[in-house]
């Protein structure tokens, strides 16, 4: 599903050369849930744009559902982006005067996609537990309720992985467990979740956590999950 092999990510500011991954390679089967960490500066956020088709590996291969992107146009970038990935942020990024069920169909209209848009909204909207708040704005639901209108958005498309970047950062403690039941609920029907976060206890869902150091691999844990665990 995902990988990476020796990518490095170099950043030019002026005269000076900023190393932010060095020779990472990392291998990401389909349907499974895998937490990224680190502190500021340790590459987790370089990663994510790697992952996430925003940015370029300066050397190495990404090979992304069997599409190496490693040297793509930004207009093929842009295809991938749309068609192969979910993104979920911190900010939900929804537009305040438009109703959750149009928020959830704007990816299905920058691709121009019209086939059954509503109904593949609708789905969306149902698939987060939100069948019943279609029409309602952004403003008329609660922090948790915005990101999983962003979650249904992200998975309009049926992409082939999921990226969640900080996706509890603005929520409460109750509403943050929430969504992250709702991630692992996702994963468990068989979706392949990213996920960037600084939070242990967020990691926690995931059946797997890579930590991050100086643009390297610190350490790679594999935890996988029982179907009934309960994580807090």
């Amino acid at each position: 599903m995902i990988t990476l092999e020796g990518v490095t990510k170099v950043y030019q500011t002026g005269e000076i050369e900023v190393a932010a991954l060095r020779g990472i390679s990392l291998h990401i089967p389909e349907g499974q849930f895998v937490a990224i960490m680190g502190a500021s500066g340790s590459g987790k956020s370089t990663l994510m744009n790697l992952i996430g088709c925003l940015d370029q590996p300066t050397e190495g291969r990404y090979i992304l559902d069997g599409y190496d992107v490693s040297n793509l146009t930004e207009d093929q970038l842009a295809w991938i982006r749309n068609r192969k990935i979910g993104f979920v942020f911190q900010s939900f990024n929804l537009i305040p005067r438009v109703k959750a069920l149009h928020n959830v169909e704007m990816p299905l209209i920058y691709a121009g996609d019209a086939r059954d848009r509503r109904q593949r909204s609708l789905a969306a909207l149902a698939s987060v537990g939100l069948g019943n708040r279609a029409n309602h704005l952004p403003s008329e639901l609660s922090g948790g309720q915005q990101q999983r209108v962003a979650v249904a958005r992200a998975l309009v498309t049926n992409p082939a992985i999921l990226l969640a970047d900080e996706p509890t950062g603005n929520l409460d403690s109750e509403s943050s467990l929430e969504i992250m039941r709702l991630l692992r609920d996702l994963n468990q029907e068989g979706r392949t979740i990213v996920l960037i976060t600084h939070e242990p206890d967020i990691a926690a869902f995931a059946q797997r956590v890579v930590r991050l150091r100086d643009g390297v691999v610190l350490s790679d844990e594999r935890r996988p999950l029982a179907l009934n665990e309960v994580v807090p």
